[in-house]
């Protein structure tokens, strides 16, 4: 197993200091040490495993840091298949952005948005998250530092964060190397100082990854990069104002923003084109109103959400999520609110 450094977890607790949380698998028995794990990470992620596998041994450790609205955790654990479903993210009020920053390990190739999307490998480098929406990821041994943020923190830097959602900032860059020994060298200070000096350096933290990524995406760094994002964030909020309207299309769209096409496509290209935004956005929130309002026919959930027939929303939902619309009423919600959240 990975072992942890002696830093984050050895400060004294003072009143001006942040108190840590400290948790560690090895004093289970070995039938509960997977078990243990998956009960304390439930409240935000499932851990998938098989009987045999929670009955092999499992490392875990995980130190924990609250600062105001952000989470700051420095972790060490076996492989494990981590997922988030639309039927869970439905049921569940998990709504922050996540970074992890892997020290060790990795990712395998992750699942996004459906079964069908997928993402980067990510091999000691940083993998952005949006919890509002579905990932499947089988993470090696690993150690790796996670950063729990607010989406209104977000986008005082970066239009819309829920873009962000399974890129990778691949190690190898100079500013890659800078976060990560940024963020080592904070692990290794948490515990100790105070917390002024930590809500600084973690909103600096927040600012430097955001900008990393935004960069990375051609939405900052130079006046042209400034442009495409205020031209995105035009986009995006007249998506969003227009979403019900089931004469909403990509062609509306352009219309009404008088944007050319291949610039349109370029501004949404991690949603696969502007039609796919509008799908995804549109499925997305239907699937709340399926379990929001059980009782409600589904039909009239699709017309609600601009969807011009139920047969249609039927198939995009099967081929976003694996599933069609009656099935997300069906699974078990003692199932997946089974785990109590740690705070």
């Amino acid at each position: 197993m990975l072992q942890p450094h002696n830093g984050a977890g050895s400060a004294a607790v003072l009143t001006n200091r942040i108190i840590p949380g400290h948790f560690d698998v090895r004093n289970e028995p070995v039938s509960r040490q997977l078990l243990s794990w998956r009960e304390r990470v439930g409240h935000v992620i499932d851990v998938v495993a098989s009987r045999a596998q929670t009955e092999q041994p499992f490392n875990g450790v995980i130190e924990r840091f609250v600062v105001d609205d952000i989470v700051f955790t420095d972790c060490w654990t076996d492989e494990l298949l981590l997922e988030r479903t639309i039927a869970r993210i439905s049921r569940d009020n998990v709504r922050s952005f996540v970074f992890h920053v892997f020290l060790e390990g990795g990712v395998e190739p992750l699942v996004v948005h459906s079964a069908r999307r997928r993402g980067e490998f990510c091999r000691e480098g940083i993998l952005a998250l949006d919890m509002d929406q579905p990932i499947r990821m089988r993470r090696q041994a690993c150690r790796v530092i996670t950063l729990f943020v607010p989406g209104a923190l977000l986008q005082q830097f970066i239009a819309d964060p829920a873009a962000l959602h399974g890129r990778v900032l691949q190690r190898g860059s100079p500013m890659v190397h800078l976060i990560v020994e940024h963020v080592t060298a904070l692990a290794a200070r948490m515990g100790s100082i105070a917390i002024d000096e930590a809500r600084g350096s973690l909103a600096a933290t927040v600012q430097l990854i955001t900008a990393a990524f935004a960069q990375e995406a051609g939405l900052a760094g130079n006046a042209r990069a400034a442009v495409r994002a205020a031209m995105f964030d035009n986009v995006r909020r007249y998506v969003q104002a227009n979403l019900q309207d089931c004469d909403l299309s990509p062609e509306s769209v352009l219309d009404a923003l008088g944007l050319p096409r291949p610039t349109m496509y370029r501004l949404v290209q991690h949603e696969g084109g502007i039609g796919a935004y509008i799908r995804h956005l549109r499925l997305r929130q239907a699937a709340d109103d399926l379990v929001r309002h059980p009782n409600l026919p589904v039909k009239d959930i699709a017309y609600g959400h601009g969807f011009k027939s139920a047969s249609d929303f039927t198939r995009a939902f099967r081929r976003a999520y694996d599933m069609v619309p009656q099935d997300i009423r069906a699974i078990d919600s003692h199932f997946l609110h089974e785990w109590k959240p740690h705070v």
